[in-house]
């Protein structure tokens, strides 16, 4: 009897696989952040019971919010403006004496295009319109209101001239406009997107190309932007092409995220890629090989690892 009650003892003792927990960080929930981090997670979780991964997801306020949150251990992963990454990676801009050193890059997953949306009874027709309007620039901590203030500065905008700008979070924007508490818009999104079909299913609304010669010398000095076009009649009443420029929409996380959890959610991903494309129309055009242009910062190795295996296997 002694016997077997130590045999049960020891059972009742065996060391078991403790489930790991992770958390990604994405943004507003009608923007393309939010449905980017579930359809990550549901894939992630299908394994949970062989991997001892389980992933969940928060809704913030945006890029540079998911960055500080990495930085200080908050989230684990999270997604964020190409831009804001390189910023952060290399201690420039916003990040001038601040560099994020341990932010490493996952992958880059899909385009996001600076968007102007405005009233079309507004006038706006091009950035030189802007003066005496009244213009959401985006919420605190977030990728567009960094974005924004860049092309202020870049196209010599003085937010003086607004009739006022405000910090509107991405889901109060479409309300904003339709109820005319705003003249227009910034928005640094992947498209389509469900808050720009929103304001259009409500308002008369038209996107505004951001062209122009400052323009093209911001790409220039600038190169983690890209010239880029939302297509004609994605959105209700804009029958034409509406020209811009671009980032990456990029998974980061930093140094102290185990190479298991990010090895497993990359191969999650990727095992069910074509899986991955059907969950959101702004996957529709990327490739495996795309996911590593724009990255940003360095690589974290569970990535690394996962792609070398990948690519050794495709060859």
């Amino acid at each position: 009897m002694k016997i077997l009650s130590f045999i049960l003892i020891g059972i009742l003792y065996l060391p078991t696989l403790a489930t790991e927990f992770i958390t990604i960080g994405t943004g507003g929930v009608t923007g393309t952040y939010y449905p980017t981090g579930g359809a990550i997670c549901n894939l992630v979780n299908q394994y949970t019971k062989t991997t001892q991964l389980r992933c969940s997801i928060e809704a913030t306020n945006g890029s540079v919010y998911n960055i500080n949150s990495i930085k200080n251990n908050e989230l684990d992963f999270g997604l964020v403006q190409s831009d804001v990454v390189y910023q952060a990676a290399n201690g420039i801009g916003p990040y001038k004496n601040n560099r994020i050193k341990k932010l490493r890059s996952v992958m880059a997953i899909y385009p996001e295009l600076l968007t102007l949306v405005t009233r079309r009874d507004a006038n706006i027709n091009s950035l030189d319109d802007l003066k005496g309007k009244r213009i959401n620039i985006g919420n605190l901590g977030s990728g567009q209101e960094a974005s924004t203030n860049l092309l202020f500065r870049e196209s010599n905008i003085d937010k003086a001239t607004l009739k006022f700008s405000s910090s509107l979070k991405a889901s109060e924007m479409p309300d904003a406009l339709r109820d005319n508490k705003i003249d227009g818009y910034f928005y640094m999104v992947g498209h389509p997107t469900e808050n720009i079909i929103d304001s259009s299913n409500s308002v008369d609304i038209k996107l505004v190309s951001i062209t122009g010669s400052n323009i093209y010398k911001l790409l220039q000095k600038y190169p983690y932007y890209t010239r880029a076009s939302i297509p004609a009649e994605m959105y209700k009443g804009n029958p034409e092409e509406t020209k811009t420029y671009g980032v990456k929409a990029v998974l980061v996380t930093n140094t102290d995220v185990s190479e298991k959890a990010v090895y497993t959610l990359v191969k999650a991903i990727l095992d069910n890629f074509e899986t991955f494309k059907q969950l959101h129309p702004a996957y529709a055009h990327i490739t495996k090989e795309s996911l590593l242009d724009g990255l940003s910062a360095p690589q974290h190795k569970g990535a690394k690892k996962y792609f070398k295996e990948a690519i050794h296997t495709q060859n």
